[in-house]
């Protein structure tokens, strides 16, 4: 393709430059699929990981259950327990396992102080690892 370059009308140059604008689409597109691509070749390798004994023992312990029914009796699994008694079973629990996992679950119609006390009883025997268990609403 030739083009003028204008001027006075008496010189007529001819500009012979090459278009890059679709040699740039093009490359961007296939920059774009690279990056979409990558991911999926790395996940696609096939790997034996190692064993290891401490994940899948912790897998296989569930949580022990801190429970407060609408009553306001604590539970620690499905045991009644006393108020008295609360920290002092946390305790032994945090002897025998100090990682144990601790869930709370708690009735919806008992006083937050309920489970603001299994929280600091939890906390007291040094358990680290505490959730709260809840049902998610349907919107």
């Amino acid at each position: 393709m030739a083009f003028s370059t204008g001027g006075s009308g008496k010189k007529h140059a001819v500009l012979s430059d090459i278009n890059i604008t679709p040699m740039v689409d093009v490359m961007l597109v296939l920059l774009v699929i690279f990056i979409m691509a990558a991911p999926l070749m790395t996940q696609s390798v096939k790997v034996k990981t190692a064993n290891s004994k401490a994940a899948s023992n912790q897998a296989k312990t569930p949580p022990v259950v801190l429970a407060v029914n609408a009553q306001g009796q604590y539970f620690v699994g499905t045991t009644q327990v006393k108020e008295a008694e609360l920290l002092a079973t946390l305790k032994a629990l945090a002897e025998k396992d100090a990682q144990t996992t601790i869930l709370i679950r708690a009735d919806k119609n008992i006083p937050y102080s309920k489970v603001a006390q299994l929280l600091l009883a939890s906390q007291g025997a040094g358990l680290e690892k505490v959730s709260i268990d809840t049902q998610a609403t349907g919107q």
